[in-house]
């Protein structure tokens, strides 16, 4: 279930592959302490969600709680939709389903997708330029040739997407992280993003400049091809910026929730 404060301003939280919303618990406190009204959404089969990941066989499941959470919301309120990583295409689709309610969404370090072609097309880009080495101790699940899910291995955690954290926060991930599926077939299809929608949405990207997972060359091309309204760089900064730096990037949020109204 989201975990929710109750003041003014709504920014919804939402975690990337295998992870969950607690990896946000450090940006949702600050954001707190200065007033604002956030919440992190466990996707399906993710974080302490009840389903088992292999009862998640769609992404419209993955997604579900997401949007079962921005239709409970009231007609007149507000969003800044925060996206990590995979987190990205989930957004995207909620934005898609809910253009009258986001003001803006932010993107870290993630997926963004265009409104031309299928989400699926930088996802297989990004695995097509994926060096091997990289994967380490990651376990992959192929069904009839294709890529169907992710178990995330100890030492690429260390490595690739901890490696500037506190190690409190590996130890916490090593305890909560769950398989991720990356629904390729769901996300290959044509006409799921829309200009009059999902493209009408002001959109703002945060470059992570030593994300290993992400690296910024990979982001730099997603920024070029789905251009946003904003970017911003943050030096130094890797795959668990909301870890590393979260002082950091919840200033950065709430920069965006003031010129974003």
């Amino acid at each position: 279930m989201p975990t929710t404060t109750s003041t003014r301003n709504h920014l919804v939280l939402v975690h990337g592959l295998c992870h969950g919303a607690w990896c946000w618990y450090k940006v949702m406190t600050d954001l707190r302490s200065a007033g604002h009204r956030v919440s992190a959404v466990d996707l399906g089969g993710s974080g302490v969600h009840p389903s088992r990941p292999d009862e998640i066989t769609t992404f419209s499941d993955y997604i579900h709680p997401l949007i079962r959470f921005l239709e409970s919301l009231s007609a007149d309120e507000r969003v800044v939709l925060v996206g990590h990583s995979y987190g990205g295409l989930a957004i995207s689709l909620a934005m898609e389903r809910f253009p009258q309610i986001v003001s803006v969404a932010v993107f870290i370090t993630a997926y963004m997708p265009n409104c031309r072609d299928p989400p699926a097309l930088q996802m297989t880009k990004y695995f097509k330029n994926l060096k091997p080495e990289m994967n380490m101790d990651c376990r992959f699940t192929f069904i009839n040739g294709s890529l169907e899910s992710a178990e995330l291995g100890d030492s690429y955690l260390a490595t690739m997407m901890y490696h500037n954290c506190q190690p409190e926060d590996l130890a916490l991930a090593k305890t909560l992280i769950r398989p991720g599926h990356f629904f390729l077939d769901d996300m290959s299809k044509d006409s799921l993003l829309t200009s009059d929608r999902y493209g009408s949405i002001s959109r703002v990207y945060v470059v992570c400049e030593d994300d290993r997972v992400m690296d910024e060359e990979f982001q730099r091309f997603l920024i070029e091809d789905s251009p946003p309204n904003e970017v911003k760089s943050f030096p130094g900064a890797g795959h668990m910026i909301m870890l590393s730096m979260p002082k950091d990037i919840s200033l950065y949020l709430q920069e965006i929730v003031a010129r974003y109204p």
